[in-house]
């Protein structure tokens, strides 16, 4: 592979990544709400999430999906439900806590790698974009699976290192406002975000 599609590939999903989507705006919002202690969990669910919406897409799923409108409809749904979910959590607290009344640290942290990974791995558009994106900077004559090694690794750590910002920089900001009643109002505008991208990905379509 010459060294400018590479430089070319980095500078396109570069704008890609930075560009919020569903699982960027899933990072603030738990962030804010959270604090910094929600961004490590965070991006290793994105981290994971991104590599598995990436396998199954070289794996087929994305072709599948561009033909079966009803598998595009089951992810779609699943994951916007989700996102909506997620975001009446920070809206009303007590969905999100257990039984007991409180959650464990542990469990939290489980609870927000697991959202993570759920919201970017079953993304259709995600696994649809690998198909689309990927190929573009394969270059003819070469091996294809080394290529699609190089290019799949550099764009997770784009994925990984673009998450990591906006995460850190978003739990600053919580830690910076200590007042109960500002994190109140960042916790209904972090759900709002959310329940937005759960509304804007039950939106969208195949050729969107």
């Amino acid at each position: 592979m010459a060294l400018e599609v590479y430089l070319a590939f980095v500078l396109a999903a570069g704008v890609v990544l930075v560009l919020p989507g569903p699982t960027i705006v899933l990072v603030i919002s738990q962030s804010i709400a959270h604090g910094r202690k929600a961004v490590f969990p965070l991006v290793c669910g994105v981290a994971l999430g991104d590599g598995t919406a990436m396998t199954l897409s070289l794996a087929g799923l994305g072709a599948a999906m561009a033909a079966s409108a009803a598998l595009f409809t089951v992810l779609k749904w699943i994951g916007a439900l989700y996102l909506v979910f997620l975001g009446l959590g920070l809206w009303f607290p007590r969905l999100s806590v257990s039984r007991s009344g409180v959650e464990k640290p542990r469990n939290r942290r489980n609870s927000f790698f697991r959202s993570a990974f759920f919201v970017t791995a079953l993304n259709p558009k995600s696994i649809a974009f690998f198909v689309a994106f990927l190929p573009q900077f394969v270059v003819s004559g070469y091996p294809a699976l080394p290529q699609f090694l190089v290019l799949g690794s550099t764009f997770l750590l784009l994925a990984t290192l673009n998450a990591t910002l906006y995460g850190l920089f978003a739990g600053r900001l919580r830690d910076l406002l200590q007042r109960a009643g500002v994190r109140r109002w960042l916790d209904r505008c972090s759900g709002t975000a959310l329940i937005g991208a759960g509304i804007f990905t039950a939106a969208l379509d195949r050729s969107g």
